[in-house]
This record gives C-alpha cells, structure tokens and sequence, in this order.
C-alpha cells in the first residue's frame, strides 16, 4: 500500500512505546506473543504503508531494550521523550510522548501524523488505509464510537496545529488527550460501528492491552 499523497513527508507513523505499564508489569510493546513482541505486528501491518514510522520512548535504556529484542529495519528512527515538553515536572502521560514525537517531525517537515499506541497491536491494515484517505481533506481524523467516546490514540493530527494545543495544555496541566483537538480545525469523525466494523468485524483493531487478561482474550481470538 502506498502513502496516499505520493509524497513521504505528507504523513509519518508515530507509535508511543514510553507508558508506565503498571498494570501489566513489563514493557507491553515487547512482551512476546505467540513468538513475536506485540509491537512487531503493528509494524508489520504499517510497514505496508509508504510512510516513515518512528517510535517514541521515555528513555535511551527503552531504545537499546527494542533495538535488543526485535527486527528495527521497518522503524525509521526513535525519539525520546523531550524533557522541555514536562517543563522539568515529573509526570508520564501519552501528551509527552505526542509532543516529543511532533516536535521532532515537525522540524522534518511533516504535515500529519498517524498517532497509535504500542498496546493496540491487532490494527488492521484496511482500517488505517481508511483513516488515511480520510485524512487527506481535513486536518484531523479520529475513530468515534456510537456513545461519542474516542480513540485519540489511533487517530490522525495535524502536526504543527496540534503541537501548539499540546504545548498549550501542558503548560496548563491539562493531559487530557481530546483536549488536542480545537474546534475550528476540519475534524473528520469516523464511525467505529457504521465504517470500521464493516473492515474489522470483531474490532480487534481497538483491543487494547492493559492487563495479562487482555492477553487471554488475544489468545483466545487466535485460537479460535
């Protein structure tokens, strides 16, 4: 699959690998799954994609763990979480890592980045081709279920316009990862239940990882 807009700076991949993991215990992106680290099917899935991929990470330990333990060919680069975008506070949220991401691609010149979690690691290919060629007429391309809940961490930003709502709200200590989105961007809702499910029947593009349970279900699925 190619990127939509025939030019590889229009949209980079950017996967947040840096959360805490409290609930599930180690590291989610690299915990092994049926002989593969969860974070290697992503990749697989958006390597299709002419698109630079870059994954962001709280600490250069994390990076050497990754560069350790799985096949990087498919990853364009690493980014650490930027010190500047905490302001010197303590504090781990997925608005660090976005910021850190955006701050570094935007000096490179992309205009858009597909945002995704490393804990999401069944996407399926036709539904990030769809939030793709949705992305092309507006700034901003976000999955929404029928009770108005989003997925702000498998959605499309507009890089520049968002860090400045990103470096905003952090100095506010505002961490809430809708609160990217300003209304009077162009926002194209995607309906999970009427668009995605007809490509994602079970919807395993939104089975989130937090817990060795989730682990279960995943297995489950596969075995059945």
């Amino acid at each position: 699959m190619s990127n939509i807009s025939g030019n590889n700076k229009y949209l980079a991949f950017v996967i947040l690998i840096g959360g805490k993991s409290t609930r599930f215990g180690t590291d989610k992106g690299l915990y092994e799954f049926l002989g593969k680290p969860l974070i290697v099917y992503q990749l697989e899935v958006l390597a299709r994609f002419n698109n630079d991929i870059y994954v962001v990470a709280h600490s250069q330990n994390q990076v050497q763990k990754y560069v350790n333990d799985i096949d990087y060919r498919n990853i364009t680069a690493f980014i650490l979480d930027d010190k500047e975008c905490t302001s010197g506070k303590k504090i781990r949220s997925p608005l660090i890592g976005i910021c850190s991401a955006f701050k570094e691609i935007e000096k490179l010149g992309y205009e858009k980045a597909f945002t995704l979690s490393c804990d999401l690691p069944l996407i399926n290919p036709e539904v990030v081709n769809l939030l793709l060629k949705h992305s092309k007429d507006v700034d901003c391309c976000v999955p929404r279920w029928n009770n108005n809940y989003l997925e702000p961490l498998f959605a499309i930003y507009p890089v520049k316009k968002a860090l400045q709502e990103i470096e905003e709200n952090l100095q506010n200590e505002t961490y809430k990862l809708t609160s990217i989105l300003n209304r009077d961007w162009s926002i194209k809702y995607i309906s999970i239940e009427e668009e995605i499910q007809p490509l994602d029947d079970k919807l395993l593009t939104f089975l989130n990882i937090n817990n060795h349970v989730d682990i279960d279900k995943l297995l489950e699925i596969y075995q059945n």
